[in-house]
């Protein structure tokens, strides 16, 4: 008997379990169909870097200013397309194949530092051994045990617009699950055009600067509109680490890969 209660109610909680999360899924649809019409007025990204700036500074110094798709120069939607997604015209959300090459480039990248974290755990000890021998204090634990291995993303556009707009920066399989969700019902809701406005319009670059109004004033002091091919190449190239370059504008990789970027810009096709 007290089986039988129990099972049914098990079934009680996975059903409302299951529901939940079908209500959620409506939820995110719904949100994703306004912004066809309606911009977002902020993200889970921006909220979060709200919070951070005003915990660590005590005052949130935002830049960010919506602009049409129309007033947006075509020499920075063709270098980030270029930059951060090649196929971006043609895919459905995800590249499958970047996605793997990712994972394979991480994992081994994950396994070089376990090896290097055990020479260098092995080596402490040594040099631990010794010192007791010799009546020395034990030296400090090496900096190399608390190293983490560089992620290298394999993120589409779309899949990046979905974690700003809606999830955490945790990682994990449930997160990437909605994110790929999220990245289809962007997909499906949205054309290629606002997928790519939305995400200038609400991308990081620089701390407290967000959006590519934002951006072109801070660094180049012109409105979007302006953007020639080798200041819209440099803008995309900074993407991955913006508040890095921001700090480091004079950088050799920066002048370097913008410079790469816009070569190509003229074969890069807009939605």
């Amino acid at each position: 008997m007290k089986g039988a209660v129990w099972r049914k109610q098990a079934w009680r909680i996975l059903a409302l379990l299951v529901l939940s999360g079908l209500c959620l899924q409506f939820f995110f649809a719904a949100r994703i169909g306004l912004m066809a019409v309606v911009a977002p007025q902020s993200t889970a990204f921006q909220r979060s870097e709200m919070v951070r700036l005003l915990r660590d500074k005590g005052q949130i110094l935002w830049s960010q200013s919506w602009r049409p798709y129309g007033e947006i120069s075509p020499w920075i939607k063709r270098a980030v397309i270029a930059s951060e997604d090649a196929g971006f015209v043609d895919h459905s959300g995800v590249e499958w194949e970047a996605l793997e090459k990712a994972w394979k480039k991480n994992s081994k990248a994950q396994q070089r530092l376990d090896s290097q974290k055990q020479k260098a755990m092995e080596r402490h000890q040594r040099a631990v051994q010794r010192a007791q021998a010799r009546g020395r204090p034990a030296p400090e634990m090496p900096s190399a045990l608390s190293a983490t291995p560089k992620v290298i993303g394999g993120s589409t556009i779309t899949q990046q617009l979905a974690k700003n707009l809606f999830l955490s920066s945790e990682r994990s399989f449930l997160r990437k699950g909605q994110e790929f969700a999220l990245t289809f019902m962007l997909e499906g809701l949205l054309g290629k055009e606002r997928i790519l406005e939305i995400y200038l319009n609400n991308v990081e670059w620089g701390e407290g600067v967000f959006g590519v109004e934002a951006a072109s004033h801070h660094y180049f002091h012109i409105p979007s509109s302006q953007l020639s091919p080798i200041q819209g190449a440099r803008l995309a190239v900074m993407l991955p680490a913006p508040k890095r370059f921001e700090k480091t504008p004079a950088s050799g990789y920066l002048r370097l890969r913008s410079n790469m970027i816009a070569a190509r810009l003229r074969a890069v096709e807009l939605p």
